[in-house]
């Protein structure tokens, strides 16, 4: 039986032409060999498996070949490669700093740079994982390698250049090494794969290829062992089988329900994944990047940016046609932040299936029953308001007036306001009309208010604010609405003198009602509320009157009968009882772990 060797060190490069996705770097060194331009010492540094110590033997290899092509290239006839190829040459050495990184090792390998080549020009010393070498092994070879001898040549190879001293990186000349592309990677696990004789498919070789990391070595093992597992017909199945990797298919799908917002589908999935074994967190990693790929495939400026293969670039397009740009943003900054907290949560699962609900609400719309969306704004029902009062006179444009007169000015008193409103409300002028002031005060207002001076509160008799009652006019009678007069209702209790503050606090809480039009109707909570209303009856029907605009308004009082009235109840038993209605509140405080305060 031939003895089997694995696919890395079968197919290792032994020419620069052969090595995968560094085509600057090869170059530039088969430059360097046919010009003879040579440095005395290289550092070759990048991630690992990405062919550093593979592109260091072909150098040294070809720095002492004793007839090199016109390329730079070794010929591989002469005694040099010969004895490089047959690994008894004495003019390569090649030392691991991860076992020898002792000042003895770099003092007795000092020594064997004073002896000269037999064969070649050159004496080359390969120095791998040179950041393994301890300080003092450092500054004992700093000296050599500043001014070593004509005929010696170092080259270090390391993963970690950052922790190599800067006094030795100043006196090498710097390599950076690339990861393998998804593409290359690709296509040289291709060309093994027709060498070996076994049957591949693309898909198979782009999830070794995006398993390996940018990593060719890690790749040809990771082929190797997709090959014994497959028997010789590698399968995108098997590979995902063997390697127990999650299927892309997957990731497909939930974008597909998310954008159907099909929750509790997204749940079943997300069950069988967990099943299977895989973590949340992968998940999720995963969907972040699916989700990216997705957003890079809607733009043809941005497609090169997708390393898979040609059959999952078009799947890509496809859904990317389905998904808006808004949508693929705010699914990135929610799987970001689960990211981000998925480690500090102490229920990961439940984390998971929240973030993927709330992707799954993105395009839902806000009106949807159960949508989980953000309760309607005050903002939204305050404009309502505004626009229904619009077509009332000028009555609530002056009411609004008057507030804005009273916060903006604190030494005036309420008689000066209410001379404004009498004013205005009888000049007979539209409000809409007259040349406003930023502050939204018309000009008349604003005269009036340089006159006034800080007086006691005057109430004129007959409304609650001050009000001439006979500014109506006897014949008017203009239809109003329950909305109409709960706006006037809230604005009459605001507008109410210091004195009158507590039964103004017990009005705001009341609900007049239209019986039988004009006739209104206010139901007291108990006996006091309503001997209060009792006393202020009359200046209530004439302050409606006033700004209603209808002469002809009734108001009947009555008390709340026993098992209608209205319980006042404190925060903690408002919470309670929407708790008791809606047990998903309570699943809420408990998973945030908040407290009523």
């Amino acid at each position: 039986m031939e003895e089997y060797i694995v696919s890395a060190r079968k197919y290792r490069p032994m020419s620069f032409d052969t090595v995968v996705g560094q085509q600057a770097l090869t170059t530039t060194l088969k430059n360097a060999v046919s010009s003879g331009k040579l440095a005395h010492a290289y550092l070759f540094c990048g991630p690992r498996g990405v062919g550093k110590t593979t592109c260091a033997r072909i150098f040294a290899k070809a720095i002492n070949c004793l007839t090199p092509t016109a390329d730079g290239e070794a010929c591989g006839q002469c005694e040099s490669c010969q004895a490089f190829n047959e690994q008894r040459s004495f003019n390569i050495f090649e030392l691991d700093a991860a076992s020898n990184n002792s000042v003895e090792h770099i003092k007795t390998l000092m020594e064997q740079t004073r002896i000269p080549p037999q064969v070649g020009k050159y004496k080359v010393f390969i120095i791998d994982e040179v950041h393994m070498l301890s300080t003092a092994a450092f500054n004992a070879f700093l000296k050599t390698l500043e001014e070593p001898p004509a005929h010696v040549i170092f080259i270090l190879a390391t993963t970690e250049k950052h922790k190599i001293l800067p006094t030795i990186l100043s006196r090498c000349q710097i390599y950076d090494f690339e990861r393998m592309t998804v593409r290359d990677t690709i296509d040289h696990l291709k060309s093994v794969a027709q060498k070996e004789g076994i049957t591949v498919e693309d898909e198979a070789l782009a999830v070794i290829a995006e398993k390996a990391d940018g990593g060719m070595r890690d790749a040809l093992s990771i082929f190797d062992q997709a090959a014994s597992f497959c028997q010789g017909n590698i399968t995108y199945q098997k590979v995902i089988e063997d390697l127990n990797v999650l299927d892309s298919d997957n990731y497909f799908r939930i974008v597909d329900l998310a954008l159907d917002n099909k929750a509790m589908d997204i749940m079943v999935l997300l069950n069988n994944i967990i099943n299977k074994g895989f973590d949340g967190g992968l998940l999720m990693q995963g969907l972040a990047k699916h989700v990216r790929n997705v957003l890079m495939a809607r733009d043809p400026q941005t497609l090169p940016l997708l390393e898979v293969s040609d059959q999952q670039r078009e799947r890509y397009q496809q859904q990317a046609q389905k998904c808006q740009i808004p949508f693929l943003y705010q699914a990135l900054r929610l799987i970001n932040q689960c990211d981000i907290n998925y480690r500090q949560s102490s229920n990961k699962r439940l984390l998971v299936e929240l973030t993927l609900i709330e992707i799954a609400q993105i395009t839902q719309p806000d009106d949807s029953v159960g949508s989980g969306r953000k309760p309607r704004r005050l903002k939204s029902l305050f404009k309502h308001l505004t626009q229904s009062a619009q077509p009332q006179k000028a009555a609530p444009q002056v009411a609004a007036a008057e507030r804005v007169v009273s916060t903006q000015t604190s030494g005036t008193s309420s008689s000066s306001a209410t001379s404004i409103s009498s004013t205005s409300s009888t000049s007979g002028q539209p409000a809409a009309k007259r040349p406003m002031l930023k502050s939204g005060i018309s000009m008349s207002f604003k005269n009036v208010l340089k006159k006034a001076q800080p007086t006691k509160m005057n109430i004129i008799p007959g409304t609650l604010d001050g009000s001439d009652p006979n500014s109506v006019s006897k014949d008017e009678e203009h239809a109003f609405t329950q909305q109409d007069l709960e706006l006037q209702w809230m604005l009459m209790c605001n507008r109410m003198p210091q004195k009158l503050s507590g039964i103004a606090t017990r009005m705001k809480n009341m609900n007049p009602v239209i019986t039988d039009f004009p006739n209104v109707e206010v139901t007291a909570d108990n006996q006091i509320a309503l001997e209060q209303l009792e006393q202020i009856k009359g200046s209530i029907v004439s302050t409606l009157k006033l700004y209603l605009h209808n002469k002809s308004i009734t108001l009947s009082l009555r008390l709340a009968e026993h098992e209608a009235q209205i319980p006042i109840l404190s925060r903690r038993e408002q919470f309670e009882l929407m708790e008791k209605e809606n047990p998903s509140i309570g699943k809420l405080r408990e998973l945030l772990s908040l407290e009523l305060a």
